[in-house]
């Protein structure tokens, strides 16, 4: 598999996990992960594109699931013990799952981490670059705490305060052309978030400085919770392998 170009000139300097939660169990589209998009599981995809940046030391994959290990395993990615159950429930939050990951993979390799990346399984529409960018600008910058991608997009947003709608910020009152509206960012860490570990180990994905890998893909969009969402998907990559468009 082609490698990307490793920008990172002391990576012997740092320690660099890649962490894919992916859990057995699915209330919206039962076996999610091992769901197929244009014949690949969709763990497929997150480990597919981890390996093609020449940055991390372990590419593993946290799963309460021995079906979801086995494949994770054929296909490239680290699987050395099952995530506790209590870390797999449907109200388990992604900051417990991220934490417990990153210290027992810690434990099973006897030395700590410097930076940790969180990759997605339904999240698919992701470009390789975007991780290997996400990496660097924390090597380069030690202020950075995290990076990640967002997308600008366009729309005004509500939400219910005291049983009345309000919009969430004040100049959404006033509607404008896209052209002239103010800067409003999507966070896009499902498709990549490098982290600083120590932030990890306190239970918390995002640090106090972030810096954005801004892009404008609008496939990024497709977020797979269901067929309709795997429906989807599958046109989408299928439309890309058509008309030979590079998504990594």
């Amino acid at each position: 598999m082609k490698k990307l170009f490793n920008m990172n000139s002391n990576k012997e300097k740092l320690k660099i996990i890649c962490v894919i939660p992916a859990r057995g169990g699915s209330k919206g589209l039962k076996n999610k992960n091992l769901r197929k998009v244009c014949d690949k599981p969709l763990i497929y995809y997150p480990i597919a594109d981890a390996l093609k940046i020449n940055l991390f030391d372990h590419i593993f994959v946290s799963t309460d699931s021995e079906n979801i290990a086995k494949t994770s395993i054929k296909y490239g990615a680290s699987v050395p013990f099952l995530r506790p159950k209590k870390f797999a429930k449907d109200l388990s939050s992604t900051e417990d799952t991220l934490k417990y990951a990153l210290l027992s993979f810690e434990r099973y390799v006897g030395y700590k981490f410097d930076i940790c990346v969180y990759l997605t399984a339904n999240r698919i529409f992701r470009k390789a670059k975007w991780i290997n960018i996400a990496i660097n600008n924390l090597i380069n910058d030690d202020k950075i705490d995290t990076s990640f991608p967002v997308q600008k997009i366009y729309s005004n947003f509500w939400h219910e305060k005291n049983g009345r709608y309000r919009v969430v910020l004040p100049w959404m009152k006033n509607y404008t052309s896209r052209q002239v509206a103010p800067n409003f960012y999507r966070e896009d860490t499902g498709l990549v978030c490098a982290t600083r570990a120590k932030f990890w180990r306190k239970g918390k994905r995002i640090g106090k400085n972030v810096k954005f890998v801004i892009h404008d893909y609008n496939f990024s969009e497709i977020d797979i919770h269901s067929k309709e969402d795997l429906y989807i998907a599958n046109m989408a990559m299928k439309y890309l392998i058509i008309n030979n468009k590079k998504l990594f």
